[in-house]
């Protein structure tokens, strides 16, 4: 089974790993100046990210990847806190995926249930709680719902958005937004709403994906970097005119953070007379974010499974079933996502939640990709010698710049993240900034201290014998 693998599949799964419907809205606020903001990011992240794990992925081709990668680099503390944050960041993230479910089916039923708290919180639970018992009959079962979901549930609904936004500049509709030299640089007003980059970051996180089957790709040196450049034109392509398409037809004003795409297909489809197209559509996407959640749910579950074993933290929580079902870790999973959800009851909309999460979400998984860059630097200048079947030209110095360009642009991500939107009601400034900035360090923390007790075990343990 080995070498299997060429160009053509390992573009296909970087775009189904990338792609996604859930952070256009949040582009689509930027108006044309979108363009911009994903260029810069596919120079800065998406592209350096590529390339970062296609070279570890060659040189450590062991299951685990970013896990072993910061392990070999930094040890084991800090290969145990980047799994745990690639864990708990899922887990944060599972709220604002199942409100976007929730949104589409609202459409379907009474679209002002969009803006309901108890909707959202009651639907929440139990869509994830749904994927959690799923995923109890193991991988097979879940892996099915997440192939089907994938194309039908992101490309398809993408594609068909792309060509109505399309069809509504040929047909000389007027747009919301002004495609201009200057509309394209961000101004200051773009500014104002700087803190959707972070969710345009997150959108873009995947392509390191690929790199797991490093092993099985034919000739890396040479279908790694072809198949990273050309994945990530289509991603970004697709993103781009995706997102243009929502903001001609949905005033920025207008335009809700949840179910913006939804927004944009009931306003392309009614000038078109194509409603009864809807439901379909909606349907469609229903069933990608199914398949979504089939994937991730048990996904992150098993690597820190994996890590809580190695690192003999709990001997409870590393047990799987005779399927291979990390069921305990899948129960805490849904207790805590069950208590992130009680956000959409307190906090002043369900755009507020949604978009509080998403930026926890964010910061928590650009701390990950910290950990991935900064191991690309410190093993080609500690380990130069283990060989890579793909490595980045240039030396450490040519590491160096890339990986420094992706620590950048973690960094510029998170510093975004806490400026609150004026779009978006959060409470204030103090208040937003307190729950993102808490929100972060808490889950940051944990692994710390569950690293820190068990130290303390086996000291006990080594003096008892």
């Amino acid at each position: 089974m080995r070498s299997r693998l060429g160009l053509f599949s390992v573009v296909m799964i970087n775009i189904i790993a990338v792609d996604s419907l859930r952070s256009l809205p949040f582009s689509a606020m930027y108006g044309f100046s979108l363009v911009f903001f994903y260029l810069v990011a596919a120079l800065t992240f998406l592209i350096p990210s590529g390339f970062a794990a296609a070279e570890l992925a060659t040189g450590w081709p062991r299951k685990g990847g970013i896990y072993v990668w910061v392990s070999e680099a930094f040890g084991p503390l800090w290969g145990f806190v980047v799994i745990w944050l690639q864990w708990i960041y899922n887990v944060v993230w599972y709220p604002t995926l199942l409100s976007f479910l929730a949104g589409a089916v609202a459409y379907l039923v009474d679209p002002d249930l969009i803006s309901n708290k108890w909707y959202m919180f009651w639907m929440v639970l139990s869509f994830f709680w749904g994927a959690t018992f799923l995923n109890f009959f193991g991988m097979r079962t879940s892996s099915f719902f997440s192939g089907i979901g994938a194309i039908i549930g992101t490309l398809l609904p993408m594609g068909v958005i792309i060509l109505l936004g399309g069809l509504w500049i040929y047909n000389g509709y007027a747009p919301e937004i002004t495609f201009s030299y200057d509309e394209f640089f961000p101004s200051a007003i773009d500014f104002q709403d700087i803190s959707f980059y972070i969710a345009l970051l997150f959108g873009l996180m995947g392509l390191e994906m690929s790199a797991v089957h490093a092993d099985e790709v034919k000739k890396p040196q040479t279908t790694f970097p072809r198949a990273i450049i050309i994945s990530s034109v289509i991603i970004i392509l697709s993103l781009v005119l995706s997102s243009l398409a929502i903001a001609i037809v949905v005033p920025k004003t207008e335009l809700n953070v949840v179910s913006g795409m939804l927004q944009a297909y009931d306003i392309f489809l009614t000038k078109f007379h194509a409603e009864s197209f809807l439901p379909l559509l909606v349907l469609c996407i229903i069933i990608g974010t199914i398949g979504n959640m089939s994937a991730w749910v048990l996904g992150p579950s098993k690597g820190l499974m994996v890590a809580i074993r190695e690192s003999n933290l709990s001997l409870r929580l590393g047990k799987e079933s005779v399927r291979g079902v990390p069921v305990p870790l899948l129960l805490v999973q849904g207790v805590i996502v069950s208590l992130l959800s009680t956000t959409f009851l307190f906090l002043p909309s369900v755009s507020s939640s949604y978009w509080v999460l998403s930026v926890i979400t964010g910061e928590l998984a650009l701390f990950v990709y910290v950990g991935l860059f900064a191991s690309l630097i410190k093993l080609r200048i500690t380990h130069g010698h283990i060989k890579r079947h793909f490595m980045l030209p240039g030396g450490i110095v040519g590491t160096s710049i890339i990986g420094g360009i992706g620590l950048l642009a973690c960094l510029a991500g998170c510093i975004a993240g806490l400026i609150p939107p004026s779009t978006i009601k959060t409470g204030g400034v103090l208040a937003y900034e307190s729950m993102v900035i808490g929100g972060t360090l808490f889950f940051a923390i944990i692994p710390f201290i569950l690293f820190q007790y068990r130290t303390r075990r086996r000291k006990k343990g080594s003096i008892s014998a």
